[in-house]
């Protein structure tokens, strides 16, 4: 495989620890970078079903709304005989649109947690140097201690090509796709189908962007750098190479049939998430990992 300019193998700096710590550091850090990259595949593997169950909800939910919206205006044939059937149906409906609403949510909540894991995975591939350990033995931790301790080696390889700067690279690239995609087709349809079904008697009290879906989403996706604290709401949604001329975030009101068509099919697309550069990034890491530093 073709590696990218700032990936090709270079010349290591001087390592800013020992020679003698460095040959301890090395395999400590490579243990790291094996366990945090298969932490991060399986989080990818995570995001699937959680997007898929949450389109399923959401299909549900479409369905029941849309029923119980045109439930005046359907033939029923020989039902329409039987008191209060259309009463009935709208009420059972309603209960299932608030089941419904419920599953979408906590299909959301599951590809939050998913983006916070990758968000923190992506963090953690640098390897310091314990000083507090009290032993003689010279020990290793994800966290630094010293503040002139970078956990980087000095910028050395820790395998045959890259270092842990360039791990951290391709890992932020990963997970900004994922992110991106989060806000954009996740949390910018689930408040769409959120508000659109909502009880006529609750429209006063519709969802909006600015609003918490649940408790403690602000923080989730503070944990993610998705959250504005100065304007308190999820940072709007982009698509990858593309500007948009608006900065604002209005839910449509009353969606039809065709329109919520849309946001069911626009679940199904992968927008920003580059499903050919995950697999290269994923591919390029683990030819590394295959390597040994000589």
């Amino acid at each position: 495989m073709q590696l990218c300019s700032f990936l090709q193998p270079e010349t290591p700096k001087t390592p800013e620890i020992p020679p003698s710590t460095m040959r301890l550091w090395r395999p400590q850090a490579q243990r790291n970078l094996r366990n945090q990259w298969s932490k991060l595949s399986s989080s990818r593997h995570q995001w699937h079903p959680s997007s898929s169950s949450g389109r399923t909800h959401a299909t549900s939910l479409v369905n029941s709304y849309l029923s119980h919206r045109y439930m005046d205006a359907m033939d029923l044939g020989v039902l329409s005989d039987m008191p209060n059937i259309r009463k009935k149906a709208c009420s059972k409906l309603l209960k299932q649109m608030e089941l419904q609403r419920d599953r979408l949510l906590t299909s959301y909540k599951a590809m939050v947690a998913v983006v916070i894991d990758m968000t923190n995975l992506s963090k953690s591939m640098r390897c310091f140097l314990k000083t507090t350990s009290g032993s003689a033995i010279q020990q290793f931790s994800k966290f630094s201690e010293n503040n002139d301790d970078t956990g980087d080696g000095g910028g050395a390889p820790v395998f045959t090509f890259l270092s842990i700067s360039a791990h951290e690279m391709l890992a932020e690239e990963l997970v900004e796709m994922f992110k991106q995609e989060l806000v954009l087709k996740q949390r910018l349809l689930v408040v769409e189908l959120l508000a659109s079904s909502c009880p006529e008697k609750e429209q006063s009290n519709q969802l909006c962007w600015e609003d918490e879906l649940y408790h403690g989403e602000a923080d989730d996706l503070n944990m993610c750098n998705l959250y504005s604290k100065d304007t308190a709401e999820a940072f709007h949604p982009k698509i990858s190479g593309w500007k948009s001329k608006t900065s604002n975030v209005e839910s449509e009101k009353n969606p039809n049939h065709d329109v919520l068509q849309v946001y069911l099919t626009t679940w199904l697309a992968e927008v920003n998430i580059d499903t050919f550069r995950v697999e290269e990034i994923f591919v390029t890491v683990e030819e590394e990992l295959r390597t040994s530093f000589s």
